[in-house]
């Protein structure tokens, strides 16, 4: 095992190193929250790929594999078949609107109402990934050196914090690289063929496993379709997700890329769960289906492969961990902090209103200092956001140390962000009658209900993002209806935005 704990911890060391040579990039705020809108097509797909392939897909993704056979693929199937929708459908209008957060694309839409509130849903969803994708680090590190699980969390941890601080986007952009070659070689082009050798082939594998091993829905029809609802759907809204578009240099690499890269997810999907399948029939009684990856790898690779593809399984813990640690800050430093700040500045110091301005409108636009309308920043902006990022990463691993059912805390930041935000974030894109009192229904009717339904049935049960999701769209729909329409001088604004005219102001100052 020397070899392969000399490959981990060579990996990690230049995960530092890379997350210092970023801070030398980093020197504005698009620069450290969006790598500088400067992505070019093969840098977008293998660091969108590397987000949404985190621990849950790649660990969890072969525990499925392992429990139901090759319909064990739909989870992380359902991942690459939002981030497809998300990129044929809205990524070129998404990255077209160049602002930071899904909120700033509220206030755009909805003429500076809906922010605060989505900000504090979103915050709460994107902590709760970063704190899951955290507690991952318990599993690997027990695997590769037995230590406590909290000594795990603060290693694995600290080692993200680190780099993200460091470079922002910049930082996790390029370690995200890394970990997409890693995961490639590791799981796609070494552990799959060998685990299927190992099983004896494809016909061994079907002559010792029941038949539902092998049928499309063997995990069932309903799992398949809240699959469906809450990671697909999940995949078009998510700050993470949103965040990693902005990063393209132009809508054609948003949606070209990110094409590619949910393409490389289903591929991705099948392959875990023929891996967890070719470790039913090597290991048919594993106490948790969830140890089947760290089994298999550990059993059937030769040294020094095995540290590959450990730290394979790393890579994309790391990769999700830091992506929800960058979009937790973000949201908490642009959507709630700044807010707030500007609120009580606005309390102390009101300004009157310009003639020309309207009711609900636009307030203020930020000045535009480059050619494609991004704003101005200052280097306390860069300093500003550097320690909310140091600042949520901090609170990510007490929390993470403190938190055991990883599971229903994934789940219930999913259930909160599709049934609270879809609607309004769809409906924005897709339906001008739209309105900003539609939009804080919608978040208001299914948050509650989905927090309510959850309280009685369980975080675990299927219902509450099944009645969430009607209780938001019907507040949404009636909302709007009842009440005046979106102002014009609001809409021109968002459409001119939407085409990506330059010289369109910027999103609403927080107030």
């Amino acid at each position: 095992m020397a070899v392969d704990y000399a490959v981990i911890v060579l990996y990690l060391a230049g995960m530092l190193a890379v997350g210092w040579w970023g801070m030398r990039r980093a020197t504005s705020k698009s620069d450290f929250l969006v790598a500088g809108r400067r992505l070019g097509p093969a840098m977008y797909s293998g660091t969108m790929a590397a987000i949404v392939l985190g621990g849950a897909s790649t660990i969890g993704g072969v525990g499925l594999g392992y429990q139901y056979g090759l319909s064990g693929a739909w989870m992380v199937f359902a991942i690459g078949l939002g981030l497809l929708a998300l990129s044929v459908f809205f990524s070129a209008r998404i990255a077209r609107l160049k602002v930071y957060t899904v909120s700033e694309m509220l206030d755009l839409r909805y003429g500076g109402a809906a922010g605060l509130i989505s900000g504090v849903v979103m915050w709460a969803y994107t902590l709760m990934l970063a704190v899951t994708s955290t507690i991952a680090y318990a599993t690997i590190f027990d695997v590769l050196f037995g230590l406590d699980r909290t000594v795990s969390i603060v290693l694995g941890g600290a080692i993200v914090v680190a780099y993200s601080t460091l470079g922002g986007m910049w930082s996790i952009t390029l370690t995200d690289m890394v970990q997409f070659v890693v995961k490639t070689i590791g799981v796609l082009l070494l552990l799959l063929p060998i685990a299927v050798i190992k099983a004896g082939g494809f016909g061994a594998m079907a002559d010792r496993l029941p038949h539902d091993y092998f049928a499309p829905l063997g995990i069932g029809g309903q799992t398949v379709f809240t699959y469906v609802l809450i990671y697909s759907f999940g995949m078009l809204i998510g700050q993470d997700i949103w965040q990693r578009v902005f990063t393209a240099r132009s809508d054609r690499v948003a949606r070209l890329g990110g094409t590619a890269a949910g393409t490389y997810c289903l591929v991705y999907a099948l392959a875990g769960a023929v891996i967890g399948t070719a470790a039913k029939v090597l290991y048919p009684h594993l106490g948790s289906p969830d140890d089947a990856f760290a089994t298999i790898v550990k059993d059937t690779l030769p040294v020094g492969v095995r540290g590959l593809v450990l730290a394979a399984a790393l890579s994309a813990v790391m990769s999700t961990s830091s992506g929800a640690l960058i979009a937790c800050a973000t949201v908490a430093h642009q959507d709630i902090w700044s807010r707030l700040k500007g609120a009580a500045r606005a309390r102390r110091h009101p300004a009157p209103q310009a003639a020309s301005g309207t009711a609900g409108g636009p307030q203020r636009a930020e000045p535009d200092a480059a050619p494609g309308g991004e704003p101005d920043a200052a280097p306390d902006e860069v300093r500003g956001n550097r320690l909310f990022t140091l600042l949520m990463g901090l609170a990510v691993i007490v929390i993470a140390s403190a938190l055991n059912n990883v599971v229903e805390a994934l789940t219930l930041a999913y259930n909160l962000l599709v049934g609270g935000l879809l609607v309004p974030i769809l409906g924005g894109l897709l339906w001008k009658r739209g309105t900003a009192a539609g939009a804080l229904a919608s978040v208001a009717a299914g948050g509650l209900t989905v927090i309510g339904l959850m309280a009685s049935l369980g975080v675990l049960a299927n219902e509450p993002i099944y009645y969430g999701l009607l209780a938001s769209l019907v507040a949404y729909v009636a909302v709007s209806l009842a009440t005046r329409p979106t102002d014009q001088a609001v809409l021109t604004v968002w459409r001119e935005r939407l085409a990506g005219r330059e010289g369109a102001p910027s999103p609403l100052s927080r107030v």
